[in-house]
This record gives C-alpha cells, sequence and structure tokens, in this order.
C-alpha cells in the first residue's frame, strides 16, 4: 500500500514540475528587468475632487516599482514619459437601506483618466487610452471621510490598470 502512495506522490510532483518548465519569473515581452527607464509626470486634474492628481501619482509610482520592468526616473530622463488627465471621478449608490429606500448605503466610486505614454525620444506615443479604477465603499455614519479614506485604494486600482497596460505591452 505504501509503495502505490510514493509511486502517485512521485508522478504528481513530476507533473507538478513539468507545468512549471514554461513559466518564467520576470517582465514581459522579452526585455530586462530595469533595462528601460519610465517617467510618471503629474496628472491634470479636471474634476472637482481635490488632490486626486497627487493620489494618482503616488500610486502609479508605487504600482511601477513594484513591478520591476521599468525603473523609475526622476530627473526628466525616462525611456518613457507617462502622462494623463484625470477625466471623471464619480459616486454612485449600489444598494440601500432595506427600510429606506431613499439611503444609499453601498456606493461604487470610479475614477477615468486618459492616460498617455509616449517615448522620450521619438515622441511617438506609444498608447494614449482611458483607464477607470474602481472600488465598493460602504457609507456607514460618515460618507464624507469613507470617502476621503478610499481614494489611496481607489487611485491604486487605475494605476494597476496603467502599469498592466504599459508592462504588458496590450497596447
Amino acid at each position: 500500500m505504501m509503495r502505490g502512495n510514493g509511486v502517485w506522490g512521485s508522478c504528481a510532483v513530476a507533473l507538478l514540475l513539468a507545468g512549471c518548465a514554461g513559466y518564467h519569473l520576470g517582465p514581459a515581452g522579452g526585455q530586462k528587468s530595469g533595462a528601460r527607464t519610465v517617467q510618471v509626470q503629474p496628472f491634470l486634474n479636471k474634476t472637482l475632487e481635490p488632490r486626486l492628481a497627487d493620489y494618482v501619482m503616488i500610486s502609479l509610482r508605487k504600482n511601477l516599482a513594484q513591478d520591476g520592468t521599468y525603473r523609475l526616473a526622476t530627473q526628466d530622463d525616462g525611456d518613457v514619459i507617462l502622462s494623463g488627465e484625470i477625466t471623471k471621478y464619480e459616486r454612485s449608490p449600489i444598494s440601500v437601506q432595506s427600510n429606506d429606500v431613499l439611503t444609499a448605503v453601498d456606493y461604487e466610486i470610479t475614477i477615468t483618466a486618459e492616460v498617455t505614454a509616449r517615448e522620450r525620444t521619438t515622441g511617438k506615443i506609444i498608447f494614449k487610452k482611458p483607464v477607470t479604477g474602481k472600488i465598493a465603499l460602504r457609507a456607514g455614519a460618515d460618507l464624507n471621510s469613507a470617502e476621503r479614506e478610499s481614494i489611496p485604494m481607489l487611485t491604486d486600482t487605475l494605476a494597476r490598470k496603467a502599469t498592466s497596460l504599459l508592462v504588458d505591452g496590450t497596447w
């Protein structure tokens, strides 16, 4: 009985290792990690929500640094320049109280930015696309405070999508 389990266990390990043989860590597109640099320029905020551009900038820089495909450039010397405009910030109710259909309990917060990536040397646009980030928010007793506290998470969803566009080459 033990001998049979050992054979099955060995087969399972062999299949697992064979399945992982095609997986490679590192950046997509065959480029070397950190070989190119990206400069994130401040986004223009065309909404009425204050400080969104600051949060987007922080989130983009954090996500690009964590990804590692591009090194962050800080002295106007990036190979790729990432810029954009925040065009929309919305709060929409998604559920209401069971005893009061006019009072929302949960909201969906949405941010949209027109994100542009271009090559510094040639000025060629790599991509220019709208990118949207969304999160759900429980209002609680103070909706304004809850919304303000959720902005870093919201801009992080937008930054993850913009980072993915840049590093995965899905443009």
